[in-house]
């Protein structure tokens, strides 16, 4: 069986947002007719607390874009986003929720961030993600969404590590870039890890 795993598409991730996505609202038509084509439809949400230390501001003299250690991690410092409740939390308002199963939130640990939608960027902690695709028979995923090369890549990296067929919608996704070809980058490493890079309309003509 086959799963949509739709990744963050969130106000703050949006053109206009705390940390926009360059065109990052191209992807929710792609991801809308996307949805007709799958019976079981997921979604991750980042829900981070106002005290999260992967925001910059919780940290005196650094800025966004800053590195820090992060429980022995690497953590790039980010501005205030998607904080729990919040409007920019919120998902996208042309984003298709009705087929939506069942939402995952991430990064409600204020001390470790969690760019994948099934486990905290340490692997401390599960979503259930991975657990819940088991029990419906999942065995593959199609993951489009934002931002490509950190929530996406991470989320088909895990779910690659955890047996399924991984599948991401090049047209479905689009990239922080906090370096000019991270977006290239991220693409690569994927495919490097097995997983297919695919044009939405592959999908959809199936």
């Amino acid at each position: 069986m086959d799963a949509l795993i739709i990744v963050d598409i969130q106000k703050d991730f949006l053109p206009g947002g705390a940390l926009a996505v360059s065109q990052g609202d191209e992807v929710i038509p792609v991801v809308n007719a996307l949805q007709k084509h799958f019976d079981l439809i997921v979604a991750t949400q980042d829900y981070h607390p106002a005290s999260h230390l992967s925001f910059a501001a919780n940290h005196k003299g650094k800025n966004p874009g800053d590195h820090i250690d992060l429980k022995g991690l690497d953590q790039v410092l980010w501005p205030i986003h998607c904080v729990q409740g919040s409007e920019g939390a919120a998902f996208a308002d042309r984003l298709e929720m009705t087929k939506v199963k069942k939402i995952f939130q991430k990064g409600s640990d204020p001390e470790i961030d969690s760019y994948s939608g099934f486990y905290d960027n340490g692997h401390l902690k599960s979503t259930g993600l991975g657990d819940y695709l088991r029990q419906k028979g999942v065995d593959r995923v199609v993951i489009a969404g934002l931002a490509a090369d950190y929530c996406v890549k991470f989320t088909a990296l895990d779910a690659k590590g955890l047996g399924f067929d991984t599948v991401v919608v090049k047209d479905g996704t689009r990239a922080v870039n906090l370096k000019e070809d991270d977006f290239e980058r991220a693409l690569e490493e994927m495919e490097a890890q097995g997983i297919k890079v695919v044009g939405s309309q592959e999908i959809i003509k199936k």
